[in-house]
């Protein structure tokens, strides 16, 4: 059986801050689950382990997976500075 529009998971894109500054970005259908896998360090990113404590400092819903890779793509090939940025731009609008 197919998935319909109202079915399918909302994905959602996060941005985790580490301890020194460094911005990680991710996504995932359930920001609050992907957290807590970060900060236990058991299923979370590599990049992240060890780096705590950390900080959940965006989230958005985005929409379908394909929509959350393109944007996750597009926020990991800014440089920090224009990362931060986008952050500050991102918390105006909402």
């Amino acid at each position: 059986m197919s998935e319909t529009v109202s079915d399918a998971p909302v994905w959602h894109l996060y941005l985790v801050e580490t301890a020194a500054g460094a911005l990680y970005t991710g996504i995932t259908t359930d920001v609050s689950r992907r957290f807590a896998e970060h900060c236990s360090g058991k299923r979370g990113a590599r990049a992240l382990r060890g780096k705590g404590p950390l900080t959940l400092v965006h989230q958005q819903a985005v929409g379908s997976h394909t929509e959350a890779l393109r944007l996750e793509r597009e926020i990991k090939r800014l440089a920090a500075p224009a990362k931060r940025a986008w952050l500050a731009s991102q918390a105006g609008s909402q």
